[in-house]
């Protein structure tokens, strides 16, 4: 039985690195490696959620294709309840060309795919409703559930007694609030990114607090920002405010980074812990899976990745 379920989108990434300068058409480039990993926000977060020790269910769709089996694959491999992900018999599994600067910043050509297909029909109802918390994860990417089908979902989650929480990804479309704002009274937490919330109240609000205030407004219970370099910003449902700056590292490739932030927090409330240590487990799951290739491999154990918090600010201190 899953503690969490997680609903979104499932992406088989194809990894180059390093690439600094791209071919003019016609031309080659080589780099120094090439891989296929797996991605999207659902499959990343819930492989963060089963490595630190929180039992996790993943609901998605595929295609009926290599890119699919690869998928379903790599997710039983890390032990994931994998009852929930359909197969689309219209179109393939979502893919994403990842391109990697020899500064780890990341450019997508991405291909939505099955995502597109999901609808809230392909839910498998007997996984949720077990479970403690639902996570919608890549908010933005998946045209047929996301807005009103997601927030009746949310709904129905709540109403089973099942916190919800919900990550975003970027929006393509440009419509933003007006697709999301039907999900925010039914969200407990909401964990997106930094720059995406701001697209989605005021791109023009520089402070956090701002941001949060008007999440908190619309009806979402604690509000957790991403903010990359400057860490992360965390507003509960009682209007405890906390900021921590990022834990320092050798990044090596920072996709995923948002993803592991998002599990590190998730697994730090199924944990029970307070908010402090909650926000910075989320902190320091990001910054370990920078330090690998791919979207999961830095991942580590619940107590490896507590005893990280506990090096980097033994050595802040000196």
């Amino acid at each position: 039985m899953a503690d969490v379920v997680c609903l979104g989108i499932l992406v088989a990434d194809i990894v180059a690195r390093p690439v600094d300068t791209y071919p003019k058409r016609g031309e080659l480039i080589v780099c120094d490696s090439m891989s296929t990993s797996i991605g999207g926000c659902a499959a990343n977060t819930g492989i963060g959620l089963q490595k630190l020790g929180i039992p996790t269910a993943i609901i998605g769709k595929v295609g009926r294709d290599s890119f699919g089996d690869f998928v379903r694959g790599t997710l039983e491999s890390h032990a994931l309840d994998t009852r929930g992900v359909a197969a689309s018999d219209k179109v393939a599994t979502s893919s994403t060309m990842v391109i990697i600067s020899s500064d780890a910043e990341r450019s997508f050509i991405h291909y939505i795919g099955a995502n597109a297909d999901f609808t809230a029909d392909d839910i498998n109802w007997d996984l949720i409703k077990d479970a403690k918390l639902l996570h919608v994860a890549g908010h933005f990417i998946m045209p047929a559930f996301d807005g009103k089908p997601c927030a009746e979902v949310l709904k129905r989650a709540q109403k089973l007694g099942i916190k919800t929480s919900l990550d975003t990804a970027w929006d393509a479309s440009g419509r933003w609030m007006e697709t999301l704002r039907p999900v925010l009274p039914h969200l407990d937490y909401f964990v997106p990114s930094f720059d995406e919330a701001r697209q989605c109240v005021d791109a023009h609000l520089s402070a956090p607090r701002d941001v949060a205030q008007v999440f908190a407004d619309a009806g979402v219970g604690t509000v957790a920002l991403k903010m990359g370099e400057r860490g992360s910003y965390v507003r509960d449902k009682d209007g405890t405010e906390l900021q921590f700056p990022p834990y320092r590292v050798n990044a090596v490739d920072a996709n995923g980074a948002g993803d592991a932030f998002a599990a590190g927090f998730l697994a730090g409330i199924m944990h029970g812990f307070d908010l402090e240590t909650t926000a910075k487990l989320g902190n320091a799951a990001g910054a370990c899976v920078v330090t690998q290739p791919g979207a999961v491999a830095g991942f580590r154990s619940l107590d490896e990745t507590m005893e990280f918090i506990r090096q980097q600010e033994k050595s802040s201190l000196k």
